[in-house]
């Protein structure tokens, strides 16, 4: 879900091909989660499987969209989540607990002869075998991918201030929070998108947005920035505090400046410390242990992967494979040194 700061937030309307030659850090499992809810049956509400009745409709966004990125001449390196902190339990309970309920809605829809769509995609859940299938999928690609010691977006933000990638990309606003100097917004959904419960089509750019355009805007500092996110709520104090939405957010933390004056002000309920949220978004755990490689596809490994393990239409994988020597000639580098673009 994270922070709900988007009305807020200043950004730009920008192409797929304003990005090339970028190397962006992609919140991977934000992203999987995408494809999870969107790749299914549009009546049933079914996703993707194989004959041995494995999910795969996160390996088909996955490889279908990377492929659309690397024509773009963009290098995504895709990261992922370790263990989530101890104060993100509620955040976690709460979402299982909506997962369940629209389960159930799920098979009553479905029982009744109705739309299930939105009750499947609501009960989306992400699965070791899902994030280890995509891992390997990106392997055979040639993409490399980040394992963060716990939240990815953190890890994102980290990877772009150390000059490492040019941006992050989520589709949550957190790694703004997180201090990192670009995010980029529907990255891996932009194109035509069905708008929900209506036959209308809209069409869906990335968005570009720049942390120094938010602080000045905004008339923030980073630590204040924070702050006002805390006030409307992330996914460790989910609801932030009651009776204070975004503006109200905002002035107190232009006016109150530090998280203790602010707190004087408020009533804080939440079982989670503020500081400890605070402090968390301001000195996230992040990790220094990895390499950005892209390396050169293997093509037997893809079809091997794509078409005979999961049974995906030959013709299909094959067109795209093909495609895919000329694009990651844009791409590939043979080490380190030499790639990484300021």
């Amino acid at each position: 879900m994270g922070v709900q700061i988007s009305g807020l937030i200043p950004s730009r309307e920008i192409e797929l091909a304003d990005l090339s030659g970028k190397k962006i850090a992609v919140d991977a499992l934000n992203t999987l989660f995408q494809f999870l809810a969107i790749i299914r049956d549009r009546m049933t509400g079914e996703p993707l499987k194989d004959s041995k009745g494995r999910i795969t409709s996160h390996l088909s966004g996955l490889f279908y969209r990377t492929f659309n990125l690397i024509e773009a001449g963009i290098k995504p390196v895709f990261v992922f989540d370790g263990k989530p902190p101890a104060f993100k339990k509620e955040t976690l309970e709460e979402r299982e607990n909506h997962k369940q309920a629209a389960e159930k809605k799920w098979q009553e829809a479905l029982e009744k002869g109705e739309p299930a769509m939105r009750y499947a995609q609501a009960s989306s859940r992400m699965t070791d075998e899902m994030i280890e299938s995509s891992k390997k999928l990106l392997e055979c690609m040639g993409i490399p991918h980040v394992q963060a010691p716990t939240e990815g977006e953190m890890q994102c933000a980290y990877m772009c201030k150390k000059g490492d990638v040019w941006s992050a990309a989520s589709q949550d606003y957190d790694s703004v929070l997180d201090g990192s100097p670009r995010l980029v917004r529907n990255i891996s959904i932009s194109g035509r998108k069905k708008l929900p419960g209506k036959e209308v089509y809209v069409e869906v750019n990335p968005q570009l947005i720049e942390l120094k355009e938010v602080l000045s805007k905004l008339e923030l500092t980073q630590e204040q920035l924070v702050i006002l996110g805390i006030l409307v709520g992330t996914d460790y104090n989910p609801g932030g505090v009651k009776g204070v939405g975004p503006k109200t957010a905002l002035k107190l933390a232009r006016e109150h400046k530090t998280l203790e004056k602010v707190l004087e002000h408020v009533e804080w309920t939440s079982d989670v410390s503020a500081s400890d949220i605070y402090q968390f978004f301001l000195n996230p755990p992040v990790s220094d242990d990895y390499k950005l490689e892209w390396k050169e596809y293997n093509k037997e490994k893809i079809l091997k992967f794509m078409v005979d393990e999961h049974e995906f239409s030959q013709e299909r994988i094959g067109k795209i494979v093909d495609k895919l020597q000329q694009s990651q000639s844009r791409i590939r580098q043979p080490s380190l040194k030499g790639w990484i673009s300021k």
